[in-house]
């Protein structure tokens, strides 16, 4: 163990050095740091020195109205001045009880537009007489020309010009500050971010908060670049709010305004700050329309952030509902209705644990898609129609092909491995498609049994699909449609949901049938009159083949075509 000693020592003794030359090191880069920071200032504040001595420093030379209301000012003393990336303007009101404001308005101009803009606002709370801003001068080395100017004492919202000087920046740092007017002030709100000048690129992350604000409070932001504008409201919650802003216009600086609730005026809104964003993507995008709905029934749309998106053919939305909304509990679902042209496709979208994450088919092939998102209409009572509202609309840019009767769509399941077994066993050892499309019709017509009560009760379900009709084994016409197509589509035969109506007694009846595609034509074929009829309010099985592909003359006796349903 003696001999072991030595060794141990020697480790430990060389461990420390380590440390000890380690810690040096740092030291030194952290003096030499310093040092260099202590250069730069002392750089600019010799600038700053032998501009002023460029200058006639003459003293600043207030207006006759500081002397009505009392107005003196501690800094600046001169009427033209340098000065290091900064100046202080502080100062009294002596009649500040009467005044019509609370608030000093300080406007900054730059003599040359630079990427941080040309002006800026400052509103100095007037605190028992006294007013103190700091001032950044935004776009570096150049000239700025500064306004005091004081409420006046008897108009409100009217100000007067008490001291205007000049100032000569040294420093080439540009450094925006973010100011907030009086309504900002007034309603606590503070932005998440140190400088109202930031570079960015397609994304925006705006969050801040409102303290004064409640949720039944809304704020709007307002996008703006050259002449083009984009406006959206946001929702206050516990205190804050929040959105990912897309920078829709393009390369080059964006206008972000954030707006608060006027107290006065109900839906009207009034500047509470505004910061530049400076986008280094040259994309354009398209924004996303939203409407009041989008607030009323609290959806946070997560993805697609905006419009013009390109897309595969599936395309998905993402986002959340607030479930202290109206009807925020009771919103199972969504709509998405998609047009290209003439065409039209409606998808419905579930929500769970108020969270939706789902995709939908662009089925109509390449080119430009209309996108509107709703929610459904909550009522008690049961019905055949379903009402929606439209919460946000936007365009997508598909590239996929047309293969808009193979697809799966809203209550036709064709991938599903339920329906692809069955459509599997039912067109097994058959070789054309007219034979599959019999087996598939003859199963569903002779399996599933008409519902009588759910016609005459009504109780249609946002849910109906295929694969509930495959469970329940009875239905009305749109599920014996559901179920044919989706075993059709699983063989890889085209088929549609026809929309129309039928003479099933007296009148003409609201009706759905199937037309599928077999040998390059168009077939027909109606599951719910092949599966039998109704007696005495009952449904009677009675299997026929006579709506598989019928006569066309004696059909549209009986049946009235209106369209296609998606």
């Amino acid at each position: 163990m003696k001999k072991k000693r030595p060794v141990i020592f020697i480790i430990i003794s060389l461990l420390s050095i380590i440390l000890y030359i380690s810690g040096c090191s740092d030291s030194e880069a952290s003096n030499s740091l310093t040092e260099e920071t202590k250069k730069e200032e002392n750089k600019y504040e010799k600038l700053v020195k032998d501009k002023n001595k460029e200058l006639d420093l003459q003293p600043l030379q207030l207006t006759s109205y500081s002397k009505e209301a009392g107005v003196t000012l501690k800094n600046p003393t001169y009427k033209e001045f340098a000065v290091n990336k900064k100046v202080m303007v502080e100062g009294a009101i002596q009649k500040f009880s009467e005044v019509k404001s609370d608030y000093v308005w300080i406007k900054v101009r730059a003599n040359e537009e630079g990427p941080a803009g040309m002006e800026q606002e400052y509103y100095a709370p007037i605190k028992e007489g006294k007013f103190k801003q700091e001032i950044s001068l935004f776009n570096g080395v150049g000239q700025y020309d500064v306004k005091v100017q004081v409420p006046s004492l008897d108009r409100e919202d009217y100000y007067f010009e008490t001291a205007s000087f000049i100032v000569h920046n040294v420093n080439p740092h540009m450094e925006r500050d973010v100011t907030y007017s009086p309504f900002g002030q007034e309603a606590e709100i503070l932005l998440d971010l140190d400088l109202g000048y930031v570079t960015e690129e397609e994304i925006f992350s705006l969050r801040g908060d409102a303290g004064k604000l409640t949720d039944s409070n809304t704020i709007m932001i307002k996008l703006t670049k050259d002449s083009d504008s984009w406006t959206h409201v946001l929702p206050i919650v516990d205190g804050q709010f929040s959105f990912d802003v897309p920078l829709l216009y393009g390369k080059g600086v964006h206008e972000l305004e954030v707006l608060v609730p006027d107290k006065e005026r109900e839906k009207y809104y009034q500047p509470a700050t505004k910061i530049l964003i400076n986008n280094e993507s040259d994309r354009m995008m398209s924004p996303i329309d939203f409407s009041s709905t989008y607030l009323e029934r609290g959806v946070t749309l997560s993805y697609p952030q905006f419009g013009g998106v390109e897309s595969d053919g599936l395309f998905t939305i993402k986002g959340t509902i607030d479930p202290k909304a109206e009807f925020g509990p009771e919103t199972t679902h969504l709509y998405v209705t998609t047009k290209k042209g003439e065409d039209e496709a409606l998808d419905v979208i579930p929500v769970e644990d108020f969270s939706f994450n789902d995709s939908f088919y662009l089925r109509f092939g390449p080119g430009t898609y209309e996108v509107m998102l709703s929610v459904p209409e909550i009522k008690e009572e049961k019905s055949d129609k379903f009402r929606y509202f439209g919460f946000a609309k936007f365009e997508v840019d598909s590239i996929s092909e047309d293969k808009r009767d193979l697809l799966p769509s809203r209550g036709v399941e064709s991938d599903d491995p339920k329906i692809q077994e069955l459509a599997g066993q039912l067109t097994n050892g058959l070789t054309t498609d007219r034979e599959k499309a019999e087996a598939i019709y003859k199963y569903v017509a002779s399996t599933i049994s008409y519902d009588v009560e759910k016609y005459e009760t009504k109780n249609y379900n946002w849910d109906d699909s295929a694969l509930k009709t495959l469970e329940l084994k009875k239905g009305i016409c749109q599920d014996y449609a559901y179920l044919t197509i989706a075993l059709l589509r699983a063989s890889n035969i085209e088929a549609r949901l026809i929309e129309g109506s039928a003479f099933g007694g007296f009148w003409p009846q609201k009706h759905a049938w199937v037309e599928t595609k077999v040998d390059g034509n168009w077939l027909t074929m109606d599951p719910t009159w092949g599966a039998g009829y109704i007696k005495d309010n009952a449904f009677v099985a009675q299997y026929t083949t006579e709506y598989f592909d019928p006569n066309p003359v004696e059909f549209e006796k009986s049946h009235t075509r209106t369209g296609v349903s998606y």
